[in-house]
This record gives C-alpha cells, structure tokens and sequence, in this order.
C-alpha cells in the first residue's frame, strides 16, 4: 500500500537525504584516502591510532553508501524490512562516528608524537634514501620549515656535512643554497610544529563537517522512522 499525504513529503526529503548521504560518503572516502597518503609517508608503518583513523574513516565512507542504497531501495519499493535496516545501520555509523571522533581527540597527542619520532628517523635516512629524501624535501618545501623541532636539528645527522641543510630549508629554493648557509635564507622554524599548527587550524573545519554529516543523519533516521511507522500502518489497515 502506497503512503498517503504527509507521508508523501516524508519520502521526498528522505530522497533528498539519501543524495546528501551518497555526496557525504564519497567525501568522507576522499578525505580517509588523502589522510592515508599524507600519513603513510609521515607516520610509522603498522597498526598504531594515528594510522587506523584513515582506515576507520574509509570504511564508513564505504558503509554509508551502501546503507544509502539500502534506503533508496526500501524508500523506492517501500518496504518495511529494508526500512527498518537502513534506521538501524545508519544509528550505527553516528555511534561509530561518533566513536572515531572521540579517539581522534584523545589520541591527537599520540598522533603528533608519532610524527615527531618519525620524521627524526627520516631525517637520519635523509643522505642515504632518495624516497626519503624527496619525502622530507617535499614537505620542508610546503611547509616552509626545517627539521623537527628548529633548522639545527640537521647538525645532529651525523652523515651530514658541517653547515649544511637541504636545500629544500631554503627560503629560495636552488641547487647548493644549503651549504654553508645564512641563517636569514633559510626557514628556521621546525615541521613538527608546523604540521601541528596546520592540523589544530583545520580541525575546526573537520569538526563542523562532521557535525553537519551527523545533523543529516539524525534527520535520515527521524525520516526513515515516519516512513516505517506508515508502511506498518499501512499493513494493519490490509
């Protein structure tokens, strides 16, 4: 049995949201795919918590789209049972969520620590390992910073010549700019805080995404739930 009246406008909005739900899941994959790549060149392999967010992240990236197919089909052929697993799924990633956000503000520290004791690693490997190599250039280049915590960071590498950073500490970045260096063309804050400090400005951004993505999901569970109780309804009556 079709829904009736108001109901009718309840489907129409759980479309909408459906649509929304689609649009927030390929964004929360982007966003766990570009954490892991950033990550999988700063952090230390293995399973630690800065490293398993990114993968939390995709997953229920991957998992709102499927429920949101769910629920497009169970609003479509207005079926009880799909609507019912959609409601239940989709409380089910808010918790996670919710959880996942939880555990990114307890372990932030933890995730700074890693990096900093990461990045100091590279930096021995610095003279010995291209990919190495072009990794820490690539992000004291971005960044406009040298070494971990300040530019003399780079006297402590014992393969390293006297004088010298890598070029990439450079203000202009040339060919041999960091040999016997001036203090005033070179960069000489460390990455460390540098990331740090790019990290606490952009969470504010992430948050109010993720309270945006939840506001939308209370709504397809609110939804989700009339359109339950009218289908049942409906049944009743037959």
């Amino acid at each position: 049995m079709a829904v009736e009246g108001g109901m009718k406008c309840v489907k129409f909005l759980l479309y909408v949201l459906l649509l929304a739900f689609c649009a927030c899941a390929v964004g929360l994959i982007a966003v766990g795919v570009g954490a892991q790549l950033v990550l999988s060149q700063t952090i230390i392999q293995g399973a630690t918590p800065g490293s398993l967010l990114p993968v939390v992240i995709i997953a229920v990236g991957v998992f709102l789209f499927l429920v949101a197919f769910v629920g497009c089909c169970g609003a479509c052929k207005e079926n009880y049972c799909l609507m019912i697993t959609f409601a239940v799924f989709l409380s089910l990633i808010m918790l996670v969520e919710v959880a996942a956000a939880i555990a990114g503000y307890v372990f932030r520290d933890k995730v700074m620590s890693e990096f900093n004791n990461n990045f100091r690693q590279q930096m021995e490997n610095y003279p010995k390992n291209n990919h190495t190599a072009s990794i820490l250039d690539r992000m004291q280049a971005d960044f406009k910073c040298c070494g971990a915590a300040n530019y003399t960071d780079w006297e402590k590498i014992p393969s390293m010549s006297k004088n010298r950073v890598p070029d990439s500490c450079c203000v202009n970045v040339t060919v041999g700019c960091g040999i016997n260096f001036n203090e005033k063309a070179i960069h000489k804050e460390g990455c460390v805080e540098k990331v740090g400090g790019w990290l606490r400005k952009n969470v504010l951004v992430v948050a109010a995404a993720a309270l945006g993505i939840a506001f939308v999901e209370v709504l397809g569970i609110v939804f989700a739930c009339c359109l339950v109780k009218s289908i049942r309804s409906g049944y009743e009556v037959m």
